[in-house]
């Protein structure tokens, strides 16, 4: 149910301000109401409202003249105007002094509902963009780490809990969703936060050069090793090492990485001799290591080694108002590198960030942002300014509709879709997805395997 906007509604008519708070009142809204302009700005100024509602045609101070006084003293309180069919160009001269919106006479109780709301919900973005603007934390916030909500709260406080203890730690998210950043954080709150904090990308590191990348090589262990390397184990060795994409590591070296965690110890390529190293180890991914296990592309013993504590990372499309807070941020950051005075967001354009899903989450929401404000003519971001895919997202939903009731989809084919639709939003982590549903990881893979069986058999 849509929350109720407390109104303010102005007209020198008392029958009508009387049915306007009896029938605004039963449609949910809070309202209060006077008889002449002055004594409802002055209501207003002693009072918050969410909307002002007036008539044009009043005696003493008119619909006009309040709603320029209003706007110029109040201008985070939107104002709709009530107006009869000939006044039209009256009308029109209130929106050109910042009225929100107008209705004409007569209308439909529904019809200035539904602007009600929409000014409302136009407040509220106007607000939220200002207070962020107000209150963002300089860049740095946690360790780089910007959030409000919810399930970054849960996150920063379990950064706290882990961080000083030496467990492996298994950070599982989607792509973008910044678990190096949350490395680093744990790492900065750790004992060792004064040591070297070293990362390495699996996946960006070809196959035949990881092993050497990660422990180091002596002279002549190889074509082109033409001195002693030190690897990235020897560089981290009193700090932290941060393997991201851990996933991608040939088995080969996830049996070398598995043997350096358990005697921390290990031995360059091509070295007669073991090498001592104390080193907290994070690692990453945004895979489904149990399916990889299960696959035989993952080590167990490695994946038990490394996910001693599992900290979830949310996606963006999950963090709510955390969508601007970090368009903010971001749009500060490449305004400042731009030399551009862009200064914020219009409330339209942050209602399209907010409606869109994120599927590349904070990384792609930079990169949308820092676009935007290159190519931006505006000191605020409009609508026209953001990427295409982000202007014309239409949230999708599942399609059930039919000409033929006997043509509907069965319950069973229902679920599969909605399964499959969940696993594609999840990019294909079952781990993922089973939470998503509320079902343990045994019933989703039952699930999925009756749903093959029955699509061979239609097949």
């Amino acid at each position: 149910m849509a929350p109720p906007v407390k109104v303010l509604v102005v007209d020198d008519d008392r029958d009508m301000c009387a049915y306007l708070a009896l029938a605004l009142g039963r449609l949910g809204h809070q309202v209060s109401w006077r008889t002449s302009g002055a004594e409802a700005f002055e209501l207003l100024r002693a009072e918050p409202h969410d909307v002002l509602v007036t008539d044009l045609n009043m005696r003493g101070l008119d619909g006009l003249a309040l709603c320029e006084r209003v706007v110029a003293n109040h201008p985070d309180v939107p104002v709709i105007v009530i107006t009869a069919f000939g006044s039209l160009d009256t009308a029109v001269a209130a929106i050109r002094a910042g009225a929100y919106d107008f209705v004409t006479k007569p209308f439909e109780i529904e019809v200035l509902d539904l602007a009600l709301r929409r000014a409302h919900r136009q407040r509220t973005l106007e607000v939220e963009v200002k207070r962020l603007r107000e209150r963002l934390d300089p860049p740095g916030g946690f360790e780089g780490l910007l959030g409000q909500s919810p399930a970054m709260r849960r996150l920063f406080l379990a950064i706290e809990q882990v961080a000083q203890v030496d467990s492996s730690i298994l950070l599982r998210g989607e792509t973008g969703t910044g678990k190096e950043l949350v490395a680093r954080a744990i790492h900065g709150r750790s004992r060792r936060a004064a040591r070297p904090f070293v990362a390495v990308n699996c996946a960006a590191v070809p196959e035949a050069l990881l092993e050497s990348e990660m422990f180091g090589h002596v002279r002549g262990a190889f074509s082109g090793a033409v001195a002693d390397r030190e690897g990235l184990f020897a560089r981290a060795d009193g700090g932290t090492l941060f393997l991201d994409e851990v996933g991608d590591m040939p088995l080969a070296v996830q049996a070398k990485l598995l043997r350096a965690l358990q005697d921390r110890r290990f031995r360059p390529v091509g070295a007669t001799e073991e090498r001592e190293v104390d080193v907290r180890l994070l690692a990453a991914t945004h895979r489904d290591l149990e399916d990889a296990v299960a696959e035989g592309r993952f080590r167990e013993d490695l994946f038990f080694r490394l996910n001693v504590i599992a900290l979830d990372l949310p996606p963006l499309r999950a963090r709510g108002g955390d969508v601007l807070l970090l368009a903010q941020a971001f749009l500060a950051r490449h305004a400042a590198r731009a030399g551009k005075r862009v200064r914020g967001l219009t409330p339209p354009a942050a209602a399209r960030l907010l409606a869109y899903s994120w599927p590349g989450n904070v990384r792609e929401l930079e990169n949308a942002l820092e676009r935007a404000v290159v190519l931006t003519t505006h000191e605020e971001l409009i609508v026209e300014d953001l990427p295409e895919v982000v202007r014309s997202y239409q949230e999708g939903r599942l399609v059930l509709a039919a000409d033929d009731p006997g043509q509907r989809p069965t319950l069973e084919e229902v679920e599969r879709r909605y399964v499959e639709q969940i696993l594609a939003e999840c990019q294909g982590n079952k781990t993922l997805a089973a939470k998503v549903l509320g079902l343990d990881r045994k019933t989703l893979y039952r699930k999925l395997e009756r749903f093959e069986r029955a699509g061979e058999e239609r097949a």
